[in-house]
């Protein structure tokens, strides 16, 4: 077989790096990582899980970051001609290997203190057990939650990442005007939102960091499948194709009259959109209106409410709040059963559900730089469910909307004459 030249030459092809920043400046995430070490007497942070060695290192080939309190290395284990291109730590900071005996002899010269931070959260139990057993006289300890707080506060480059990601989910919404008819199924009109999605530059993937976590390509319901939430997530669902992912999706013809939501998400460059918005197939009933108002002056709330020092918990309880106010708080996050969703929003960006949660045991204080989601829904068996879910980039002075897609219940057309 001959071998194929054009990637030894270019490992990259045709793709365009996860960022284009300075080099200099995403060096400084693991200069700002060292000085949390130094302060909480970290020997070794272990960076395994790909959106963090993303963030870190500007690659996601599979790699181990191992950051110490005054030097940091890529262990890549596979693909290392990429890492190299890919990269922006200096290449010969970027090293071939993956056994984990051979990593902790070439760096226990430099180790300060015996205290190795990894991602508990995350790792299997194998991983887990194969770093104590090389690192017996170490303590582990879980890092995730330092390396979260520092994801927490965006970049502009990450920014832009991320509004490029909703000009795709905007995308999604011309896909459902244009294919939004009598008798097709929410499987079609899904997969004409991700058709749409990928030529906007989705990557075809999403992060969550759950493990054994399942979502179709995102949640589309219509009719009764909007009442009839399963407990995959705390939010509308979709019921699925069949009962081994129930989410998404289903065979189910949307009908004249009918309610649905679209809440696919969309990646760009490694950084996520996250939309929801609700259809009507022709004209949407005067109570589908109502419930709709409700949350967009709900959302509209919180928008003005959100600044720099507000606490994530305290966003949660003014929805609330509000809710109770205009008289829907019954049907306010209602997922049916007696369920109730915890949250009215979330962080956003190299994973699609991120921290901080705009819930009431979060007591985070909101700064500038955080890209959160605002996701609000009302559920009524009566009459059917109405979803909005908009993102936004905390300011200085307040909050900028980020997804372009028009507020408002859209209704389509359906059959004219």
């Amino acid at each position: 077989m001959k071998k194929d030249e054009s990637l030894t030459k270019n490992p990259l092809g045709h793709r365009s790096p996860a960022q284009a920043p300075d080099p200099k400046k995403l060096l400084g995430r693991i200069a700002a990582l060292q000085t949390v070490m130094r302060q909480q007497a970290i020997g070794v942070a272990w960076i395994v899980f790909s959106r963090d060695v993303l963030y870190y290192s500007g690659t996601a080939q599979p790699s181990f970051l191992v950051v110490l309190q005054d030097d940091y290395y890529l262990f890549v284990r596979y693909g290392i001609d990429f890492a190299l291109q890919e990269s922006f730590i200096e290449p010969h900071k970027i090293i071939e290997e993956r056994k984990l005996d051979k990593i902790k002899s070439r760096i226990l010269p430099q180790i300060s203190c015996k205290c190795l931070g990894t991602q508990l959260d995350i790792l299997p139990v194998t991983q887990v057990d194969g770093l104590r057993k090389v690192f017996s006289d170490f303590k582990l300890i879980d890092i995730s939650p330092i390396v979260l707080k520092q994801r927490m506060r965006k970049e502009p480059t990450e920014i832009s990442c991320i509004r490029e990601a909703c000009r795709a989910v905007h995308a999604g919404y011309e896909a459902v005007l244009s294919h939004l008819k009598p008798g097709i199924s929410e499987l079609q009109l899904a997969a004409a939102v991700e058709y749409a999605h990928r030529l906007a530059g989705h990557e075809g993937t999403f992060f969550f960091r759950h493990p054994d976590f399942y979502m179709s390509t995102g949640p589309l319901a219509s009719g009764g499948n909007l009442t009839n939430p399963s407990g995959a997530l705390l939010s509308l669902t979709g019921i699925g194709l069949s009962a081994a992912v129930p989410a998404g999706p289903s065979l189910r013809r949307i009908k004249q009259g009918d309610l649905l939501i679209v809440d696919i998400p969309a990646l760009v460059k490694g950084y996520h959109a996250d939309q929801t918005r609700t259809y009507a197939l022709g004209k949407a009933s005067e109570e589908a209106h109502r419930m709709f108002q409700a949350i967009l002056t709900i959302s509209d709330h919180l928008i003005d409410l959100i600044h720099p020092g507000i606490r994530a918990s305290e966003i949660y309880a003014a929805a609330v709040q509000k809710a109770e106010q205009l008289g829907v708080a019954d049907h306010f996050l209602n997922l049916g059963n007696g369920r109730r969703s915890h949250l009215v929003g979330h962080g956003v960006g190299l994973e699609c559900n991120e921290p901080p949660l705009l819930a009431l045991s979060d007591k985070t204080v909101i700064d500038p730089g955080f890209v959160l989601a605002i996701e609000l829904h009302i559920l009524d068996p009566a009459f059917g469910a109405v979803k909005l879910e908009d993102m936004i980039l905390v300011t200085d002075t307040g909050c900028e909307i980020l997804t372009t897609v028009p507020r408002k219940l859209i209704e389509t057309p359906g059959v004219t004459g």
